[in-house]
């Protein structure tokens, strides 16, 4: 799965995005999508607002390509983010966080 990770800045207190992968199904907050129904060389549109897909869902040669919205706390981010969104290709097990994350302080500094 072809994951292009959309980053946004949440509301203060709202939970950052999480999400997993495996095969056709997308978890993203604890919440299972499955994708196995999208034909290859088609696509599936979201409908509502319960959903974190930005734009169409499609499957290339096999390959389903998702636009997730990623939800960030500006408390732990670094204020410049990428300006070209993060990819990542995904088999099974977690999508990597792609946010710039600011330095955490070491025990020593605390």
């Amino acid at each position: 799965m072809k994951i292009i990770c959309i980053c946004v800045a949440g509301l203060p207190g709202q939970s950052e995005t999480s999400a997993s992968v495996s095969g056709d199904v997308i978890t993203v907050d604890g919440t299972p999508f499955d994708l196995f129904d999208v034909p290859d060389g088609g696509f599936a549109e979201p409908e509502g607002d319960s959903h974190p897909f930005i734009g169409r869902i499609e499957r290339i040669n096999g390959e389903l390509h998702v636009r997730l919205r990623w939800v960030y706390s500006d408390a732990t981010a670094e204020p410049d983010q990428p300006a070209v969104p993060p990819v990542f290709t995904a088999t099974s097990g977690p999508v990597p966080d792609p946010i710039a994350r600011k330095p955490q302080a070491s025990e020593a500094e605390a």
